[in-house]
C-alpha cells in the first residue's frame, strides 16, 4: 500500500446499486475469498467506519506480513487491497497470499493452508502457479519468524496489549458528559492503536495455525492419527470466546429455578425485558444479567462494525441466547462438559507421551504448547480488539443522537457519512440529508443480496448474485452424505435445526444439531444446549471449531449449502472425525 500522502483519496464506487465501498483488486494476487472474513464482518460495511480505518489505521495486514518475512514490500505496495479489503461492500481475505505463503513455507501444502483458515476446498478455483511464486530469500526470512514463533516471539507483546487497553479505558471521558470534540478525539486516538493491535492479532492468529499445522503432522508421522491434534486441543481452558457461555448458563439456571421468570420467558420474546423490568421476582436475574453485559457486552454478531448493534446496545441479543440456556439439562452446562473433555483429553495426551521419544517426545511437547498458547491468545486478543471498537461504538451513537437532534436526522446517519466528509457533517448534518438517504438504500439492497463467497479478479456484476429471501432451498433426500471438514471429532445423532440468526434461535435446544450458515462469538452460547454444530462455510481455525473444541461438541464445517440442503427438523447423523453429515430421516 502507497504512504498515506500518496494514496488517492477515498471514495465510493457505482457497481450497480449507487455508490458505495468498493475497493481495487489485487493484479498479482486475484483470488479473494469471504472464508474467515465473513465471521468477522458478516455484514454490509459502512461508509464511515470503512474510509475512518483507511485514513487513520494504515494496513495493519501488511506490518504483519512484512514482519514475518515471507512476503516483500514490492508484492505488498501494490497499488491495491492487497490482503483484504471491501468489495461490492462486504470484506474478503486475499486467499491467493495465503497460497503463495503456503508454497513458500516447506512442508506446508495449499490444501493445508486453505482448510485452516478459509474453508475454500472445492468452491475456490485452483491456485494457478507463477514463477515468483518461489522465493529463496522469502523462504530463509518465513523460517527465521517461525523459529521465533514456536520460541514465543509473537506473544512477547500481548499482556502489554491488553494491559494498555485495560489503561486507556480507565483514562476515557463519561461519554454523556463529554464535548462532541472529547468524543471525536477518543475515536480518532484509538483507530491507530486499533490498528496496531490488530497488526499483533494477525500475528498471533498465524501462529495459532502453524501452531496446529506442526501439531497435526507430527501426530500424523509419529502416532498415525493427525486427528488426534484436534483432541489434543479439545477443552484446553481459557477461551475467551466460550467464556461467555458460562455467564449465560448461570443465567439460564435462575430462569430455569422460578416460575415467575420461566412465565416471563415463555411468553415470547416481544417485550421481554420490559416484562423482567415490572417482575419483583427477576430482581437477582436483572442484577447478574447487568455484570454480564458489563464483561461480555461488547460481544455481538456483527462485533468488529462500530456500526452495528452488540450486546451491550441491544439486549435483545443476549436474552435470546439465555432463552435457549433454560432449556438445556444439566449434563449441557459448560462445567460438566470441561470435566468430561478434560478426562479425554487427559487419556489421549497421556497415551501420546507413552508413544514417543527423545527429540520426538520433545518436538511434540513444543508443537502442543505453541499450539495451545497461540490459541488462546488469538481468542483473547479478538476480546480486548473489540472492547476498543466498543468504547468507539459508544461515543459515536452519542454523538450521532446530538448531530441527529440538531439537523433533524436518525441517530445513525452518522455512519453513511464518509470521514472526509466529517467535519463538514457535524458542522451542518441537514446538508447531507439526501446524501446519506441514497447511501442508506444502498445498503439496505446489498444487504439482500448474497455475496460471491469467492472472486477471481473483479466481483462479478451485482446483478448476477443470489437474494436472500430467494435463495433456493433443495432438501436432499434421505441417506445424503454430506462432507465438509473435520472441525472436532465425535458421533452424534439429532435432530437438525437450521438457524440463520443467532438472535432467532427458534426452539433449538438439547437433542439438535445447530446447522449455521458461518458464526462468530455470538452464536457461541448457542453452542452450549445442542448435542453437535455444522457450518456452511469454515476452516480449522475458525471460530466454530475452536468454541466446539472447547465444548467437546462434533462438529463438521465447510459443509457447502448445508443450510439450503438439510431439511430443518430431519434426524441426521454427524460424524466430526470423518467430516460428514448423513441425513437419515425427514420429519
Amino acid at each position: 500500500m502507497l504512504p498515506p500522502d500518496e494514496r488517492p483519496p477515498f471514495e465510493l464506487v457505482d457497481f450497480g446499486l449507487g455508490p458505495y465501498v468498493h475497493g481495487r483488486p489485487s493484479r498479482r494476487f486475484t483470488v479473494y475469498t469471504r472464508g474467515n472474513a465473513g465471521e468477522v464482518y458478516p455484514e454490509v460495511v459502512f461508509p464511515f467506519s470503512s474510509s475512518m480505518s483507511v485514513a487513520l489505521a494504515g494496513d495493519p495486514a501488511r506490518e504483519a506480513m512484512l514482519a514475518t518475512g515471507v512476503m516483500t514490500a514490492a508484492e505488498c505496495d501494490e497499488d491495491a487491497d492487497v490482503h483484504m479489503g471491501v468489495f461490492g461492500g462486504y470484506t474478503y481475505l486475499n486467499l491467493s497470499v495465503s497460497r503463495v505463503i503456503a508454497v513458500r513455507t516447506p512442508g506446508t501444502t495449499i490444501a493445508e493452508t486453505d482448510a485452516t483458515f478459509l474453508g475454500s476446498e472445492g468452491v475456490a478455483p485452483p491456485h494457478v502457479g507463477q514463477r515468483t511464486d518461489h522465493n529463496l530469500w522469502a523462504t530463509l526470512r518465513g523460517l527465521r519468524y517461525g523459529l521465533s514463533m514456536l520460541a514465543g516471539g509473537p506473544l512477547a507483546g500481548f499482556d502489554a496489549d491488553r494491559s494498555e487497553v485495560a489503561a486507556w479505558r480507565r483514562s476515557l471521558p463519561d461519554v454523556a458528559t463529554a464535548s462532541d470534540d472529547e468524543l471525536v478525539a477518543l475515536v480518532e486516538g484509538a483507530i491507530p492503536m486499533l490498528s496496531r493491535m490488530f497488526g499483533n492479532h494477525l500475528l498471533v492468529s498465524g501462529g495459532a495455525g502453524a501452531g496446529l499445522s506442526l501439531l497435526r503432522r507430527v501426530c500424523e508421522k509419529r502416532l498415525g492419527d493427525p486427528d488426534l491434534a484436534l483432541c489434543l486441543l479439545g477443552g484446553i481452558g481459557d477461551v475467551a470466546s466460550a467464556e461467555p457461555s458460562w455467564e449465560l448458563w448461570d443465567l439460564g439456571r435462575i430462569i430455569a429455578g422460578s416460575t415467575e421468570l420461566t412465565t416471563c420467558f415463555d411468553a415470547g420474546p416481544v417485550d421481554l425485558e420490559g416484562r423482567l423490568r415490572t417482575e419483583p421476582a427477576a430482581a437477582p436475574f436483572l442484577e447478574a444479567f447487568e455484570g454480564f453485559l458489563t464483561h461480555h457486552g461488547a460481544r455481538g454478531p456483527n462485533e468488529w462494525e462500530m456500526a452495528c448493534e452488540v450486546w451491550d446496545t441491544d439486549h435483545r441479543l443476549p436474552l435470546a441466547l439465555v432463552d435457549r440456556m433454560r432449556v438445556a439439562g444439566p449434563d449441557h452446562a459448560p462445567a460438566a462438559r470441561a470435566e468430561r473433555l478434560a478426562t479425554g483429553r487427559g487419556a489421549a495426551l497421556a497415551d501420546a507421551r507413552s508413544r514417543l521419544r527423545g527429540r520426538h517426545r520433545w518436538w511434540f511437547e513444543r508443537c502442543l504448547a505453541s499450539a495451545e498458547s497461540y490459541t488462546r491468545a488469538r481468542e483473547a486478543g479478538k476480546t480486548f480488539l473489540v472492547e476498543i471498537i466498543h468504547e468507539c461504538r459508544l461515543a459515536l451513537r452519542d454523538l450521532g443522537r446530538r448531530l441527529a437532534e440538531r439537523g433533524e436526522g436518525a441517530p445513525d446517519d452518522l455512519w453513511y457519512v464518509l470521514y472526509s466528509e466529517f467535519d463538514d457533517y457535524r458542522r451542518d448534518p441537514s446538508a447531507f440529508r439526501e446524501v446519506v438517504a441514497g447511501r442508506r438504500r444502498t445498503r439496505e439492497a446489498l444487504s439482500d443480496l448474497v455475496p460471491p463467497f469467492v472472486f477471481d479478479g473483479e466481483v462479478p456484476p451485482v446483478a448476477t448474485w443470489e437474494r436472500r429471501a430467494g435463495r433456493e432451498t433443495v432438501p436432499v433426500p434421505v441417506g445424503s452424505v454430506l462432507a465438509g471438514i473435520t472441525g472436532c471429532p465425535g458421533v452424534v445423532r439429532g435432530r437438525a435445526r437450521v438457524v440463520l440468526d443467532p438472535a432467532q434461535p427458534g426452539d433449538l435446544g438439547p437433542g439438535d444439531v445447530l446447522i449455521a450458515p458461518i458464526t462468530d462469538p455470538s452464536w457461541t452460547p448457542l453452542f452450549v444446549p445442542v448435542e453437535a454444530v455444522v457450518v456452511d462455510v469454515g476452516g480449522q481455525m475458525s471460530h466454530a471449531v475452536i468454541v466446539s473444541r472447547e465444548f467437546g461438541l462434533p462438529c463438521v464445517v465447510n459443509v457447502t449449502g448445508a443450510t439450503t440442503s438439510i431439511p430443518d427438523g430431519a434426524l441426521v447423523e454427524v460424524d466430526g472425525t470423518a467430516g460428514t453429515v448423513t441425513v437419515l430421516s425427514v420429519a
